[in-house]
């Protein structure tokens, strides 16, 4: 009724408004503080006199923000051996290792990745030529080349590179079976390379990273990668499903360990397509931390269309779109990673 005197004639939000606009220099809508197009000029010398000030005071925002978090970290002594494996597909696996490769490279780091996926997705988002009978992983497993021979530079990052996947590959598993030592085939080659190993021998032009990208399956080809890693790195998506399997490829590890590889350790699990806003995600990502405990990295890898975009441009979202929330986790989580290996 009009006449009801416990009913307010204001609507909800007219209290609100007073707040939101205590300081007439903030934009509710963004939440940055609104400048002239002279404040701009003069602290932004990069400034475009045609993009709006707040346009304009956005981008500043993020070149700002961009650059203190892309700060050098300190490198590791030797070298550090990644093999990055899931047997289960689509939980971010290929595209975690080629976004924190390319973001150790942006964080002062020399990375070598090793594409050992005979689909050669690894080498599509780093931009590197994989058709059929480039040289690449096959030449190195099965004709005994060397890794030097056919490493090719990322055209998108100065201090990463990569050895190729082509679809040759895939029939490496057969091929491999009646081979001698067919298990170290991969540790042979990567132990031969003069740029792997300490400071002392192989100096300042040494790798500080390589990250070995595993098919999803337990076969030879992620073998001979346990076999020659020092480190596991497991994407684990924020999902129940993704947890099925997790023990078939720790019991995998464990026998690796105890037979092949005795230093293999898992050192750092990454959940991967978090979504804050699910019950769901958060529990996974609980019981995760729960059983871990350090091996997780803090930083969680949320859900980004620009993520999945990247690869279609022959690019990883560290370059497709920096400023990203994708780009920006992924900084973050190799800042982790390489902090770790820095104090060590």
């Amino acid at each position: 009724m009009s006449g009801d005197p416990t009913r307010s004639t204001s609507s909800p939000s007219t209290g609100d408004v007073s707040r939101e606009t205590k300081d007439e220099d903030v934009s509710r809508e963004t939440g940055f503080t609104v400048r002239t197009a002279a404040e701009l000029a003069a602290i932004d010398p990069h400034f475009d006199a045609d993009q709006t000030p707040l346009a304009a005071e956005a981008r500043h925002s993020v070149l700002m923000r961009q650059g203190i978090q892309r700060e050098p970290v300190g490198r590791p002594a030797a070298t550090r051996v990644f093999v990055v494996a899931n047997q289960k597909g689509g939980v971010g696996k290929t595209t975690s290792t080629v976004n924190i490769a390319a973001a150790l490279s942006e964080l002062g780091q020399r990375v070598l990745v090793i594409d050992l996926d005979p689909q050669g997705n690894a080498s599509t988002a780093l931009n590197i030529e994989h058709r059929q009978g480039t040289p690449g992983t096959y030449d190195v497993l099965v004709d005994g080349v060397s890794l030097a021979e056919v490493i090719q530079s990322c055209p998108d990052c100065d201090t990463l590179d990569v050895v190729p996947a082509t679809i040759d590959l895939a029939g490496a598993e057969i091929e491999l079976v009646s081979v001698v030592a067919r298990e170290g085939r991969l540790k042979k080659a990567i132990s031969a390379h003069p740029l792997v190993g300490s400071a002392a021998l192989a100096g300042e032009e040494r790798y500080d990273y390589l990250l070995i990208d595993c098919p999803p399956s337990l076969g030879l080809l992620t073998l001979n990668a346990l076999v020659a890693g020092a480190e596991m790195m497991i994407p684990i998506q924020a999902e129940y499903y993704a947890l099925e399997g997790l023990g078939q490829l720790l019991a995998t590890v464990d026998m690796v360990r105890a037979h092949l590889n005795p230093d293999l350790a898992v050192s750092t699990i990454v959940l991967t397509m978090y979504d804050a806003r699910t019950r769901l995600a958060a529990g996974v990502a609980q019981e995760v931390r729960e059983h871990f405990g350090d091996q997780v990295l803090k930083t969680a890898i949320p859900r980004s269309v620009r993520v999945s975009e990247a690869p279609s441009y022959g690019q990883t979202v560290m370059t497709y779109d920096p400023s990203s929330p994708g780009a920006l986790s992924y900084l973050e989580a190799a800042r982790e990673i390489a902090i770790r290996g820095s104090v060590r």
